[in-house]
């Protein structure tokens, strides 16, 4: 018999649910990255994974512990709250670094909806 046995159905399907969401999310995160081209259009997807669907997986933990522990526990909220702060601005950081060593290279990205990047000056 495991403790998760006991565990109510009004609980047990928003913890399902949460868990869902950021199982989908960081889905169709690892999908956008495996799919885009260049390195500037794969900096959002992992942005969608890391964050939004870590944070659906540690609210459902969350509520889950706070059940079978009887009381709150909210340092896998603090986790999330690093996480979701820390790998947008991680992100931004390469996708600047990058630009700039593009610049510096004389090999600017294409512009959106450029075709032709070779007749770029």
């Amino acid at each position: 018999m495991s403790p998760l046995d006991d565990i109510p159905l009004w609980l047990a399907v928003p913890v399902a649910g949460l868990v869902m969401l950021g199982a989908t999310l960081t889905l169709i995160g690892a999908w956008g990255f495996l799919r885009m081209n260049s390195f500037y259009d794969r900096l959002h997807a992992p942005t969608l994974a890391s964050s939004w669907g870590t944070g659906g997986v540690i609210l459902g933990s969350a509520l889950l512990a706070s059940f079978q522990q009887g009381r709150p526990i909210l340092h896998e909220l603090m986790v999330g709250l690093g996480i979701m702060t820390t790998v947008p601005v991680t992100l931004m950081l390469l996708g600047r670094a990058a630009l700039h060593r593009d610049r510096a290279e004389g090999t600017l990205p294409p512009a959106p909806g450029d075709d032709h990047p070779e007749t770029r000056e």
